[in-house]
């Protein structure tokens, strides 16, 4: 399983750190895609003037689906393993946009370059979105996965990165927050409670990542002195949005368009 990255962005967040993002596929599913498009170019192109169409919603589209399906774990994995090829196709991107000849050390947390010893992080969106599976058959529906990749370097500390294609559901996000995070966003507009609910999961994410925290023990650490600065930062569109924690003496940098939380 071959990736090719597209939509790849980078961003420069300080002298020395840098992060990107882009969209990871299959070359395969990428060939497939292209020459499903120049195909359906060319069968247009030569339609007879007196062909008859017909309503897509109105044909019984079953009995033309693939006999072929994979299960959710194989899905799963699949997705797991083109991601995790991603997010090093990714760095190595990264590496040469910024002409570092380096290889990464993967022996232990957090990671970093062999020679530079840059700090490396790395972010994936979810294996699958839950509503993308049919709990009675076992098995995956035919709607397309989400692939995003993200990685950020610093030299001078460890760093945290997430991207998020979804939003947290506020009822899974009420079993991990703390009092004072739940009492705080559940006072908000329902779409501010979103945006925050979601921003406030990544920047947990980001802080497990760079303190090795447990995942129970990250998702419940009491970050709401952050809220205020989080609903400051989305009045105002930008393609960049830089919070300081005074707490913990990080940056935190939001990145709408990237759907990407970054603490440096």
């Amino acid at each position: 399983m071959m990736p090719i990255l597209t939509h790849t962005q980078y961003t420069q967040l300080a002298p020395t750190t840098w992060c990107a993002t882009a969209q990871v596929n299959d070359a395969l599913s990428q060939s497939f895609e292209e020459l499903w498009r120049q195909s359906s170019w060319l069968l247009v192109s030569h339609i007879p003037p007196i062909i008859n169409f017909y309503r897509h919603d109105e044909l019984n589209w079953q009995n033309y689906l693939s006999p072929v399906t994979l299960s959710v774990r194989d899905m799963t994995h699949n997705q797991r393993q083109l991601q995790r090829k991603g997010v090093r196709l990714l760095l190595q991107q990264l590496l040469d946009q910024l002409e570092i000849n380096d290889a990464l050390d993967e022996s232990a947390f957090p990671y970093r370059l062999i020679n530079n010893n840059y700090y490396v992080c790395f972010s994936h969106t979810g294996s699958k979105n839950k509503n993308d599976v049919n709990n009675n058959s076992g098995q995956a529906t035919h709607q397309p996965l989400n692939n995003q990749v993200a990685v950020i370097i610093s030299r001078d500390r460890p760093v945290g990165i997430d991207i998020e294609a979804n939003d947290v559901a506020w009822k899974v996000a009420q079993r991990f927050y703390s009092a004072n995070e739940i009492a705080t966003i559940q006072a908000l507009p329902m779409i501010q409670r979103n945006i925050v609910t979601k921003l406030l999961w990544q920047i947990k994410e980001s802080l497990i990542k760079i303190h090795q925290y447990t995942l129970a023990q990250g998702l419940g650490k009491d970050y709401a002195y952050l809220i205020a600065g989080l609903l400051n930062a989305i009045k105002e569109p930008s393609p960049l949005i830089v919070i300081p924690d005074i707490q913990s003496h990080y940056h935190i940098a939001v990145l709408p368009a990237q759907q990407t939380i970054v603490i440096f």
